[in-house]
């Protein structure tokens, strides 16, 4: 499943990329193509651990 976010990631930003080199450049889909690649990047990073957890659970004892 992690990568297939990261393949629809990688396919995101190459279509807003693809936009802002084409002559015509259409908002909507760039916009469209930002969301979707922030989202699987919330998704992909919610289960990277925090630099202080370490710390929250020594306060915690």
């Amino acid at each position: 499943m992690k990568t297939f976010k990261i393949l629809i990631m990688i396919l995101a930003i190459s279509v807003a990329l693809y936009e802002q080199v084409s002559e015509e450049k259409n908002i909507y889909i760039t916009v469209i193509a930002i969301a979707v690649f922030m989202y699987g990047m919330m998704q992909l990073s919610a289960k990277t651990p925090s630099k202080n957890q370490d710390k929250d659970e020594k306060d915690v004892d």
